[in-house]
């Protein structure tokens, strides 16, 4: 069963997405707040009575006393194991790219699909980033400094250490593609997938998948 919280100031909204993720048997909403303050002392309260905490948080982005991304940050330095998932109604690519610095694992709409969301929820509880190729790209074109050659060429040496396997791997993260995405694209199993994930994190010495995307960028290799 994989716990899951909901942020968001409109109640209507709330009670939309706990439907939505009611739907699917394998997930259940365990806490709800109207602004990030409200979330940051549910989860205090929480933890001090010993009681369940959230695996996977959706969290809005514009919200009274606390937004969501001030929220994320301080969640992510309380309580780095668990994912945090933005929903907002503007598609705007500073948000995704400022949420995901705050540690976000993923930037989705509020007009997200039931059958997309409750994806997400798995996908991101397994590891996963969610990203479109589109936010992507643009994320890492405005959040990313063009790289310098120094960079370029310390970028390079890093992905020199993968293998063929891995490289072509790496590739598809830096595109926003997620496991189960990467599995069908070189038909592998899923998990394969995800030990190789694993490997090229370990290799190039970063903390998750946004980095191999940043990192991939740096090095300006051609078939990005």
């Amino acid at each position: 069963m994989i716990l899951v919280m909901i942020v968001d100031d409109q109640r209507p909204t709330r009670m939309g997405l706990a439907l939505m993720v009611a739907k699917d048997p394998t997930l259940h909403v365990v806490a709800q707040a109207a602004n990030g303050q409200e979330a940051l002392g549910k989860l205090a309260t929480a933890a001090g009575n010993q009681q369940p905490l959230p695996d996977v948080i959706l969290m809005d982005v514009r919200m009274p006393v606390m937004d969501g991304l001030d929220a994320t940050s301080r969640i992510k330095k309380l309580h780095p194991e668990m994912s945090i998932l933005i929903l907002t109604t503007y598609d705007e690519d500073d948000y995704a790219f400022t949420a995901l610095g705050a540690g976000a694992s993923g930037f989705l709409l509020k007009d997200v699909k039931t059958a997309d969301l409750n994806r997400a929820i798995h996908a991101v509880h397994a590891g996963d980033a969610i990203l479109t190729p589109r936010i992507t790209a643009e994320v890492i074109r405005k959040g990313v400094p063009r790289p310098k050659a120094n960079d370029e060429s310390e970028a390079r040496l890093k992905f020199a250490q993968l293998g063929k396997r891995e490289l072509e791997v790496a590739s598809l993260v830096s595109q926003g593609l997620t496991n189960a995405e990467i599995a069908e694209r070189l038909q592998l199993q899923p998990d394969s997938v995800k030990k190789t994930v694993s490997r090229i994190l370990a290799k190039l010495k970063v903390r998750d998948r946004i980095n191999i995307a940043v990192l991939w960028y740096q090095a300006n290799i051609a078939n990005h």
